[in-house]
């Protein structure tokens, strides 16, 4: 009886565009001349020529907080800012998605103080982390069946205490199902 003054709210975004793929023989030489007339853009598939692209994330509302102050899991397995973002593309009576998730490393971890960059620190013990973290990857198998986790913190500055736990929680869950990559991207900057 009250579901009329419920109003359901989602923190995400939303997106949907409309986009056409057009190509030319010319190269991009040709294109960028001054001296070349501009060519009419024939169109990649004439019958249905453009295509939908569609943006969707939506955030947790379990664990959502500032950067600094909400990180890793809690009990439940729920882990700091979790976000999945879908893309979703319809072209030619055909639907595409490919779903990402992010989050904080899902271990007991938190960043203490006010100054830029405060120093990762464990809060539990690996053994006082384990149940959560299976908690948290059996949910995002049933949801998603099998997944690839690429671990973006720092392996050899600061972070790196945070990043050893997150791999010492993979190996030890041992899941098939789990494809696990390291990727500092400070070495690639």
């Amino acid at each position: 009886e009250v579901d009329f003054w419920i109003i359901p709210i989602i923190q995400g975004f939303v997106q949907i565009e409309e986009l056409v793929v057009n190509y030319s023989e010319s190269s991009d030489d040709d294109k960028s001349s001054p001296e070349t007339p501009s060519q009419e853009s024939t169109c990649v598939d004439d019958v249905h020529p453009t295509f939908l692209v569609a943006l969707i994330s939506r955030r947790s509302r379990h664990r959502a907080g500032m950067r600094y102050k909400r990180r890793g899991v809690d009990k439940n397995g729920n882990v700091a800012n979790y976000v999945e973002t879908e893309q979703l593309i319809h072209v030619h009576n055909h639907t595409l998605s490919f779903i990402q998730t992010r989050g904080s490393v899902p271990v007991f971890w938190s960043q203490v103080g006010y100054r830029y960059n405060p120093r990762p620190r464990l809060d539990k013990s690996e053994n006082e982390t384990v149940s959560c973290f299976r908690a948290h990857f059996e949910e995002q198998l049933k949801n998603y069946k099998k997944q690839v986790i690429i671990n973006l913190v720092d392996q050899t500055g600061r972070e790196k205490i945070i990043g050893d736990a997150y791999l010492k929680q993979v190996l030890l869950y041992n899941n098939a199902n789990l494809t696990y990559v390291s990727f500092d991207f400070h070495e690639h900057w």
